[in-house]
């Protein structure tokens, strides 16, 4: 009792939904993606994180919490999706058919994708909090949440929820200087609030010719190794700039459409055939709204999207992953993950050391008295 008494003394407060959703190990992993300047395609890198940790067969969450800005849906091929209400919450979409990788947005509160999003610290403070405690994410190996850029209200409020459950995080810069000089920002803001830095990832270093293959470095090379080197930091790797990356992100209805002729009779039903206004369909897209949700497989393994309507993805998020691993980024940026989740990984036996020296002490001092 003693023990018990004294050991969660140490422990920080947590308010009991967002226990219910991340204690007792059913969110393994938390992983900020941070930036202290916009632009450096710090929302783009966690895409790219979510897809290849996915890739490797875990369990994925993706939490858009950059919520003057969400893009998460549209990478993520979710446009149109709606947030679904459960008995138990809020039900996150799925990307792919085996219902590996999760998404929750503010983008799919909204009415219209144009919307914006206007709102107070407060308001946004309350906002995190329902995202934290009422999405119903079940079992996940790991949850990456795409902050904001800068250190604001977001970020306070996101170290001041999670704390308890020992996220860490990884910086993305650009190799220019003002980008450099803006992650030292998000450094310091780390050291205060305690948030360990497992990496950082030099992104847009360098951009090669889809032609030629000649790289060139428009912003420079290697200003990122050198911040990370001279602040004792994991350097993950650098990412170029890659059209192929750009149009497996924004820009792939050609490809779903090809997907969705070749697709079973049960998938074809599911998809909505639209006719424009004068009644011939489009022939850009051959009728096919590739934004259209198709029914949930239903796994053993997916218990939370099998209890529920949650569609697994669109025909166009369904195609997300065969076109990410076809682009010239995938190779690099699974070496990255991999790094990452050494860094991570790391990380969470330091904690559970950690935590293990914190019980002996409580132990000791029991036995003292």
């Amino acid at each position: 009792m003693a023990s018990s008494a004294a050991s969660s003394s140490q422990q920080p407060a947590v308010d009991p939904k967002i226990f219910s959703r991340f204690g007792n190990g059913k969110i393994k992993n938390i992983i900020c993606s941070l930036s202290g300047k916009g632009g450096v395609g710090k929302s783009s890198v966690a895409t790219q994180l979510a897809l290849s940790i996915s890739a490797q067969g875990k369990r994925v969450g993706l939490l858009d919490l950059d919520l003057t800005g969400p893009s998460q849906v549209r990478m993520c091929g979710l446009e149109g999706a709606k947030i679904l209400q459960s008995s138990q919450g809020w039900l996150p979409a799925y990307v792919d058919a085996s219902q590996r990788l999760a998404v929750m947005s503010v983008a799919m509160l909204l009415k219209g994708k144009n919307d914006s999003v206007v709102w107070r610290g407060p308001k946004k403070n309350a906002m995190i909090k329902q995202f934290l405690g009422d999405v119903r994410w079940g079992e996940l190996d790991y949850l990456i949440v795409d902050t904001p850029p800068g250190t604001s209200d977001e970020h306070i409020s996101l170290m001041e929820y999670l704390r308890p459950f020992s996220p860490c995080a990884i910086l993305v810069t650009t190799p220019q200087a003002v980008s450099l000089a803006d992650n030292l920002r998000s450094l310091d803001f780390c050291s205060k609030v305690g948030l360990p830095v497992v990496g950082l990832i030099e992104n847009m270093s360098g951009y090669v010719c889809p032609h030629c293959a000649e790289c060139t470095n428009v912003w420079g090379k290697g200003g990122g190794q050198a911040l990370a080197e001279r602040e004792g930091i994991r350097f993950l790797g650098r990412i170029p700039i890659d059209p192929g990356l750009v149009r497996v992100l924004d820009d792939a209805k050609d490809e779903a459409v090809a997907l969705a002729k070749g697709a079973s009779a049960g998938e074809q039903g599911a998809v909505k055939k639209v006719e424009a206004a004068t009644g011939s369909t489009s022939a850009a897209t051959n009728g096919v709204d590739v934004t259209e949700s198709l029914p949930a497989t239903s796994t053993p393994e997916t218990a939370v999207a099998k209890e529920s309507a949650t569609p697994a993805g669109t025909l166009l998020s369904r195609t997300l992953m065969q076109r990410y691993r076809d682009s010239q980024t995938f190779p690099i940026f699974a070496e990255i993950a991999t790094k990452a989740i050494e860094g991570v990984e790391e990380h969470a036996r330091r904690v559970s050391e950690q935590g293990d020296d914190v019980a002996q002490q409580a132990l000791s001092t029991a036995e003292g008295r």
